[in-house]
């Protein structure tokens, strides 16, 4: 289980143990790397870390079931020591099982629960689940993503999902959805999404928000490139935090955590009376 904090948004650090994720560039490959980046997030003001063994960017290839375990688990167990609250980004229940034994809290499922053992894993371990949605799989999600109501779609798909998890004893609390930004969507699409969060809040269902670096911030941006999207993201996930979103996914914690802190200061401006000039 993971308690989200009342007053602001979570903030979960992205922490991916892959060689080809679409912006680190494997740069957490290597455990003992992946454990000093999970720590330092922490120190930046991550209130959890989103660990993932095996890359979702568009045109990724899956790796093997023990190949996750390989990248995943080691990380998941050093970290889990040093005191962090870890989340899992996982497609396999199998996965899902060991990382919960390992001390996980959270599994996020960026294929909205395409295993049905997923469910049962995660209320067998207490654990909380995301369950997002993606059109298609990451190998060609963004061929041709077509809707004829995105946010209708989107939504109604995560509603199912979710509702499916609490007949599994999930408290609602413990159920997050996600409308998968950039997963088989196109811009035009992204940007329904975003505009709509507030519907995706009314459900009750805590939503996360993933837009960190996203090919869709680039654009918006005039063209740029990965490591010139950070002003484009922060924006987005303040706008997100405005609609009442409960957890922000974010590679630039140090960056997203202050972005997070004066927001919600601005948002609730009762807050200041706890701040003496």
């Amino acid at each position: 289980m993971f308690d989200l904090p009342i007053d602001r948004p979570a903030l979960m650090g992205i922490l991916n143990v892959t060689p080809d994720s679409f912006s680190e560039n494997g740069v957490n490959f290597l455990e003992d790397d992946a454990v000093s980046a999970g720590l330092r997030m922490l120190d930046e003001g991550a209130d959890l870390l989103d660990i993932g063994g095996e890359s979702t960017r568009p045109g990724a290839e899956p790796v093997s079931n023990d190949e996750e375990l390989r990248r995943v688990i080691p990380v998941v167990e050093r970290l889990v020591r040093a005191g962090a609250k870890i989340s899992v980004d996982t497609r396999r229940a199998g996965v899902a099982k060991q990382a919960l034994d390992a001390g996980a809290h959270v599994i996020n499922d960026v294929s909205g629960l395409s295993e049905p053992e997923m469910l049962e894993v995660c209320a067998a371990g207490q654990a909380a689940i995301c369950v997002m949605h993606m059109q298609g799989a990451p190998q060609t999600m963004q061929a041709k993503p077509s809707y004829v109501d995105v946010e209708h779609e989107v939504l109604s798909y995560l509603l199912g999902q979710a509702e499916m998890a609490t007949r599994m004893g999930i408290a609602r609390d413990q159920v997050w959805i996600d409308p998968g930004i950039g997963f088989g969507k196109t811009p035009v699409h992204n940007l329904a999404l975003l505009h709509g969060l507030d519907k995706f809040v009314a459900t009750g269902f805590p939503v996360l928000i993933g837009v960190s670096r996203k090919s869709s911030i680039g654009l918006y941006a005039g063209g740029a490139s990965v490591d010139r999207r950070l002003p484009g993201t922060l924006a987005a996930q303040v706008l997100a935090q405005a609609a009442g979103v409960r957890v922000v996914r974010a590679h630039d914690v140090w960056e997203a955590r202050q972005a997070i802190d004066v927001a919600a200061a601005i948002l609730k401006p009762s807050s200041f009376s706890r701040h003496p000039a």
